[in-house]
């Protein structure tokens, strides 16, 4: 008798619930179903692996908005306990950590970190978001500061400035021959992950507190107003940032800010940030 597929359809509906219990008992009773190939689907074109998914699910694909969800760790442990690879499989552009990183899920960090994945492994040349990357420098990259905290604490490699910034700790490395163009990387990378002593010690050191990245196109105070960092828009104004300032699209940090607030289930960040771009935070 033919060995029936995998339950998938059933596998992403407990996924998305967060059914730990179901999840356990499907696992139990299909084994196979804890490495097969899920997808694709309209909001997922590309497919996904069980525990990349997992790693996915902050990011609500169907309302494009950002959000916590409850259970990821336990899910991530059960598929594990399954027979997922930590690493993932040989030929996946990016490991489970970089997915993880990615998408900001410390709790899913922390278990595969636990589990003995690679802290070193980089990303395939031909993956999204940063290829060759670390899961450190997706941290980085994308303003997962809890992440970052993850990765650092468990002896991730901090191999530069800029990332350095981002974990909060620049001593050694801002030094006076560093490039004026790395540092306003740092700047940015600080502001997003609001590292307001490095802030500090990046403007102090004559960083322009204005200066805009060749590299990512990024400018530290419409960084920080776009994804909700209201400590560090209030340091950067401390520093005299400009809030009038536009991007090459015209859009100011308050646009930015605005924009970025309904993509966002928690808004108090992008609240507190337009109060102090418009000079109504008391």
């Amino acid at each position: 008798m033919p060995v029936p597929p995998p339950d998938r359809s059933r596998l992403r509906a407990l996924l998305d619930r967060s059914d730990v219990a179901g999840l356990t008992a499907l696992l139990a009773a299909e084994p196979a179903v804890a490495r097969a190939p899920m997808g694709p689907w309209p909001d997922h074109p590309l497919g996904a692996d069980p525990l990349g998914y997992v790693a996915m699910l902050r990011y609500d694909t169907a309302r494009d908005v950002w959000r916590d969800v409850p259970g990821t760790a336990e899910m991530a442990r059960a598929l594990l306990a399954a027979g997922v690879p930590a690493n993932g499989e040989p030929d996946d552009p990016e490991s489970p950590l970089i997915t993880a990183a990615s998408y900001g899920d410390a709790a899913v960090a922390r278990v595969l970190v636990e589990a003995g994945a690679d802290l070193e492994v980089t990303a395939a040349a031909t993956a999204g978001g940063v290829p060759g990357g670390t899961a450190l420098l997706h941290a980085v990259v994308f303003g997962m500061t809890a992440v970052v905290d993850v990765l650092v604490a468990a002896g991730a490699r901090v191999p530069d400035l800029v990332q350095a910034a981002a974990a909060g700790d620049v001593a050694g490395l801002l030094r006076p021959d560093v490039p004026e163009q790395e540092r306003i990387r740092a700047l940015v990378v600080a502001a997003d992950h609001q590292r307001l002593p490095v802030i500090d010690a990046l403007v102090g050191a004559g960083t322009p507190v204005d200066g805009v990245d060749t590299t990512w196109g990024r400018h530290p105070l419409r960084t920080a107003a776009g994804n909700g960092r209201p400590a560090a828009v209030r340091r950067l104004l401390a520093h005299g940032a400009d809030p009038a300032l536009r991007d090459a699209d015209g859009r100011t940090p308050l646009d930015l800010c605005r924009a970025g607030r309904p993509h966002h289930v928690e808004t108090r960040g992008f609240d507190e940030a337009e109060a102090l771009l418009t000079g109504s935070d008391p």
